[in-house]
């Protein structure tokens, strides 16, 4: 019998979280032994290992906590990874060393993997004068490009790339141009931006007044608030980027106000750290402790809920000892404060189980009982770890429990922290849980409502070729093994797509009176909401006490929305009259690619030049998407780069591009070419032409020698025959990319580089 609730899971088991050795072969038979690899390096810390040992299995098993995905599959393998999720990286200093200085670290950062945010507000704005060298300030922007180039060269821990938060003031002189930065299709894609908004400014907003840009005390530029406001707005509106942060209520409602000022998030928002700052994270799955799903008399197992609580925070408290990190000042930042982020998942799943509609006042009402329940549950058991442990090293119960996120605690609860100190001084936090939900049998993910009842997902097989598989919602799934296949859904059951904008709202700030770090939760809206409509969820996300608003209202640049019904068919994708697929932008380079490397020696040349020629499966064929070419001989290293660059390019941009073979077959050197194979190629040129006209045969993107476009084509975008919407996933090709949880991800594959 599989423990896993559908075969997707299964395969994210697999591809994610199994321990294999480098080969492939599998370390982890089953998912019990991935299970207790990770109880067992949990609990090694534990004066009773063997008993901890058991107690941590047994959270884990089936499903009921899951760490987040670093720690599945990092904990117990002995590998130099992080398992720490989200760093905040240190001030970046306003000079030029100091900031190539921040640049290093967050390649070392991403190199062992995690997501990293940055505040660029400290760095002075373009036009401002540098002393001592007559010049002016090149400003933020400029930097995060760079930034941006890195972070595209780095391959962070698990074979993805890394993901980035910038952050900047509203009130700093750049803060328009950072607000429009993304709207150039080619720049800063390896970003999430966020503007920090301030308490000061929102009430300037509300006012019609004016609004001051300034940088080291002086003032640069005065703008209307509201006119700054709206630009935000309408950026957000078209583009789904920036987000917004309320930067001053994080930092009021800190339980560390006393000791550090947070500027800047990880990049799905929900982790507001110091610099230098890591958190690592977990969910509690509410589907699977609700006792009589669908059933009267419905409800949360609260005994259960509350011991799953204990050991969770136990076992992440644990793995702030038995994590590497990237940095020493990380680690003595996370061995001073001791963060954890234990979250949910399941939400929307566990109240249909309940019989709620998700986003109704009675849902958001249960919701914010549960969540106290877990808060209350976590701080007695950290602090019942302080008495047992220590408390951590920057406790001060004064200071500590005079802080906002405790205001409303219970009396017990504080009086227990009073008494024992506390182990960990932050320890809630609702992270993005889209890839353990779905190993946990496709739950609903973080508080999010049920993204779709049913839908296709194309799943990677080792060969390289991918699989269409149905992906249905677990408690639908419960639903219909129940009541039977055919059963027509209650009313109550809502999903992302249908839900009104201000339902998102109520559920998100009913959470985050329980929350003490933040919510990485996406609104929803329809794209025909009106403007006004739209900056109204903004103002009510301000009103109702979030920390922060991200929202995603699908059009031509943002992408569309998932076709859903309220049956289990899901509508699968059609290619038929698609023989080329051309692209409207770019696409990045997938993960792993697999392709050919030539030798090829022209006469008389003492080195040998190598031509690699790595193909995507795009539209189900196979396809060339880059080139590498080298050589030894160094007069030959900036035209082999150049030519390495340009037709990568050329690939990348779909269509068929077998034109570059012809036009390469066509030069000539004046200087004489050369017999090769009993032919007569004219240049070097030529000959890297021919080789790669045999791979486009071989592979069979062209049909034989001599049948290539002689030119470049001038064609229409189409996608599969239709006209596409938004930006093709980077990973398979596929426009299915829409916001979950304040990340854009791939309906089809799962890739997000949100991770």
């Amino acid at each position: 019998m599989t423990r896993f609730a559908a075969p997707i899971a299964e395969q994210i088991w697999d591809m994610k979280y199994r321990l294999k050795e480098a080969g492939g072969k599998a370390i982890d038979l089953t998912v019990e032994d991935s299970w207790r690899r990770v109880a067992r390096s949990l609990a090694s810390v534990e004066k009773d290992s063997a008993a901890w040992e058991e107690k941590f299995y047994g959270a884990l098993e089936d499903f009921k906590f899951l760490p987040a995905g670093r720690i599945l599959a990092g904990a117990g393998t002995g590998r130099t990874v992080t398992l720490f999720n989200c760093f905040v990286m240190g001030t970046i200093p306003d000079s030029m060393g100091g900031i190539f200085d921040m640049l290093k670290e967050a390649a070392l950062t991403m190199q062992q993997g995690g997501g990293i945010g940055y505040d660029f507000s400290t760095i002075r704005p373009k036009g401002a004068d540098v002393m001592g060298v007559a010049a002016d300030a090149s400003g933020p922007l400029s930097f995060m490009d760079v930034w941006d180039a890195m972070c595209r060269t780095i391959m962070s821990a698990g074979s993805r790339r890394g993901a980035m938060m910038a952050t900047m003031r509203c009130d700093h002189p750049d803060i328009e141009h950072f607000i429009e930065a993304k709207q150039d299709a080619a720049r800063l894609r390896m970003f999430n931006l966020s503007v920090l908004i301030t308490d000061d400014f929102m009430e300037a907003v509300k006012a019609d007044g004016s609004w001051d840009l300034k940088f080291g005390g002086k003032v640069y530029h005065t703008v209307e608030a509201r006119d700054l406001w709206n630009k935000i707005m309408k950026g957000t509106y078209d583009y789904a980027e920036p987000g917004v942060i309320f930067i001053d209520r994080i930092n009021k409602l800190n339980n560390l106000n006393y000791v550090e000022t947070i500027a800047a998030t990880n990049p799905c928002g929900e982790q507001p750290l110091p610099p230098y700052g890591a958190c690592l994270l977990g969910s509690i799955n509410l589907a699977t402790l609700v006792a009589n799903p669908f059933a009267p008399g419905a409800e949360m197992d609260e005994a259960k809920l509350s011991d799953l609580v204990a050991t969770a925070v136990r076992m992440m408290d644990n793995v702030v000892d038995a994590s590497r990190f990237p940095l020493e000042q990380q680690a003595q930042e996370a061995a001073a404060k001791r963060r954890i982020g234990l979250g949910v998942t399941g939400l929307a799943d566990a109240l249909l189980m309940i019989g709620q509609r998700y986003g109704s006042e009675e849902a958001a009402a249960t919701c914010e009982k549960w969540l106290k329940m877990i808060a209350r549950a976590a701080y007695l058991a950290s602090a019942g770890l302080a008495k047992e442990k220590g408390a951590f090293p920057l406790f001060d119960a004064d200071k500590y429990l005079a802080s906002g996120s405790l205001i409303d605690m219970d009396q017990d609860v504080k009086d227990a922290i009073r008494e024992n100190g506390i182990r960990n001084a932050l320890l809630t936090s609702i992270a993005p849980t889209g890839t353990i939900s779905l190993y946990a049998g496709n739950v609903s993910s973080g508080i999010e409502p049920v993204f779709a009842y049913a839908y296709t997902r194309k799943v990677l097989q080792k060969d390289g070729s991918r699989t269409e598989e149905e992906v249905v919602d677990y408690a639908v799934k419960m639903y219909r093994d129940k009541f039977g296949a055919d059963a027509e859904l209650p009313e109550y059951f809502v999903n992302a797509q249908t839900l009104a904008p201000l339902d998102h709202v109520r559920m998100q700030a009913a959470a985050q009176k329980w929350v003490d770090s933040s919510i990485s939760k996406t609104i929803n809206c329809p794209e025909d909401i009106s403007f006004d409509d739209f900056k109204e969820v903004y103002m009510a996300a301000w009103d109702s006490g979030c920390k922060g608003c991200t929202t995603y209202r699908p059009n031509d640049v943002t992408g569309s929305v998932l076709s859903v019904s309220e049956t289990s068919e899901a509508t699968p994708e059609s290619d038929e009259g698609a023989e080329v697929v051309y692209l409207s932008e770019p696409l990045d380079r997938p993960q792993q690619l697999e392709g050919n490397t030539y030798k090829l020696k022209w006469p008389d040349s003492e080195h040998a030049i190598y031509v690699t020629i790595n193909d995507i499966v795009h539209g189900g064929h196979r396809r060339p998407f880059e080139i590498f070419i080298n050589s030894k001989n160094m007069e030959h290293f900036a035209w082999t780069v150049a030519l390495t660059r340009m037709i990568s390019a050329v690939f990348r941009r779909g269509g068929d591009v077998s034109f570059v073979v012809e036009e390469l077959k066509a030069v000539f050197d004046p200087r004489g070419g050369a017999w090769m194979k009993g032919k007569y190629i004219p240049s070097i040129l030529a000959a890297i032409g021919g080789v790669i006209e045999t791979h486009l045969v071989e592979t069979g993107f062209i049909e034989g020698e001599g049948m290539g476009l002689k030119t470049d084509p001038q064609a229409e975008v189409a996608v599969l025959g239709q006209k596409p919407r938004g930006k093709a996933c980077s990973s398979c090709g596929q426009y299915d990319m829409r916001m979950i949880e304040g990340c854009m991800t791939c309906a089809s594959c799962g890739y997000s580089k949100c991770g």
